[in-house]
């Protein structure tokens, strides 16, 4: 399912095409829609494609129009946020196919850069645990991870250069880390929300997905700045803290030695890390997250707890937990967040990350469920910025990703980080 080379290529690689003339977002473009109908069959990644708006949109993008920096590079859209003229159906069948109105505020700034929206990617029912019917590029019998799991496959599979996607849990770093992309979860409210179908307003976060961390690095500096960065230049840490997640959670050998081997070579390359010591404050912060995650699902999605019997087991026992949780304990769970954040904060600079595991091991066999987001949780609770570093494998060749979690703002420092780790194997 991923041929040595498909359209339309690496961002970087078809950002320079289309600029030099090289190629036209007209071809593009139908490249891209004819690798999304040959690969669709088997990778079920795409919930709504349509060629005649994204041939629409490549209409208004003519000669004379203002070339932004991703002008006429073809991207997904996860299907929670809304892309005028298409609909929104958030994995569930409680929605209607009645096109959105106006684009979600992150797609219009997508727009104004000049990418063309070609579809919605599948996501897990209102970006909660119940899978949609997306495969693996790398193994079509396990789990692309959720709710992204469209937009990861979409990515990995070449189909498509880059794409939007959310998180709230692990719904972004799974799947990169799952599919073998890099992925970037930005620092809570930075990027705003508006026109996306939530479910927790304190952990609704926008993310981004690419092949490689220089191609999300650009992704996201167009549509940030409306610039088109130079490659990114990868560089060392000033400090590196190791986080294993084991006291969350049962980390696979593969993904430990995967992680160990990473924390070697980069003291090989002079810069040695030291542990992180966090163990207590992820399992509290693990604990906040789930509270405050069904108590505003629960009150977000309202309607759909209306109709417990129309949504899945797990989305409906979400729903139920966050109704029967208390205002008082809501509120101690906001400021147990709050005061981790503010001790961890006081002493963290922008030139220091933490190195971890982004999920416990490869993706899981089987497409019922999209595996476990517990290493993820903490660094979402406290709105911190993430980014799924790609490129490691398990002796099966299955993907392995590591995480590296930044100080809220820190999203340039934290990417020529990772373009460095990414750089070391």
């Amino acid at each position: 399912m991923i041929p040595d080379a498909v359209p339309p290529g690496p961002l970087r690689v078809l950002v320079r095409r289309l600029a030099a003339g090289e190629s036209n977002p007209a071809r593009i473009i139908e490249g891209t829609l004819d690798a999304v109908a040959r690969d669709e069959p088997d990778l079920h990644a795409w919930a709504h494609v349509d060629a005649d708006l994204a041939r629409q949109s490549v209409a208004r993008l003519g000669a004379d129009a203002p070339r932004g920096p991703l002008w006429g590079v073809p991207v997904g859209v996860k299907d929670l946020i809304d892309v005028a003229g298409m609909p929104t159906r958030c994995g569930s069948d409680l929605t209607d196919s009645v096109p959105a109105a106006g684009d979600a505020s992150c797609v219009a700034r997508l727009r104004l850069s000049g990418a063309v929206p070609i579809g919605k990617t599948v996501t897990t029912e209102f970006g909660y645990f119940q899978p949609g019917p997306t495969r693996n590029p790398h193994a079509p019998g396990h789990t692309p991870g959720g709710s992204s799991s469209g937009s990861a496959a979409a990515v990995a599979a070449g189909t498509i250069p880059a794409a939007l996607g959310t998180q709230t849990a692990g719904s972004l770093t799974r799947p990169a880390s799952f599919c073998g992309v890099a992925g970037l979860v930005t620092t809570h409210g930075d990027i705003d929300t508006s026109g996306i179908t939530g479910l927790s307003p304190s952990l609704d976060t926008v993310g981004l997905l690419a092949r490689t961390v220089d191609d999300l690095y650009l992704f996201w500096t167009a549509m940030r700045d409306g610039v088109t960065a130079p490659p990114l230049t990868p560089a060392a840490p000033r400090r590196l803290r190791v986080w294993r997640g084991t006291e969350l959670g049962e980390v696979s050998t593969d993904m430990a030695a995967a992680l160990a081997d990473a924390a070697a070579t980069a003291a090989a390359a002079g810069a040695p890390p030291d542990d992180a010591g966090l163990d207590r404050d992820t399992v509290a912060l693990n604990e906040f997250h789930h509270t405050v995650m069904s108590y505003e699902a629960a009150r977000e999605r309202a309607a759909e707890a209306a109709v417990p019997d129309r949504v899945s087991t797990p989305f409906a026992e979400l729903l139920r937990a966050g109704a029967d949780t208390s205002d008082a304990a809501y509120r101690d769970a906001r400021d147990g967040i709050a005061a981790v954040r503010a001790r961890l904060l006081s002493d963290w600079t922008d030139d220091e990350f933490i190195l971890g595991p982004a999920a416990l091991g490869v993706a899981p066999p089987g497409l019922s469920a999209t595996g476990s987001p517990v290493l993820s949780r903490p660094w979402q609770a406290l709105g911190l910025p993430v980014v799924t570093v790609p490129g490691r494998r398990d002796p099966r060749g299955l993907p392995l990703g590591l995480q590296l979690v930044g100080r809220p703002g820190s999203e340039s420092r934290l990417l020529a980080a990772a373009a460095w780790l990414e750089s070391l194997g």
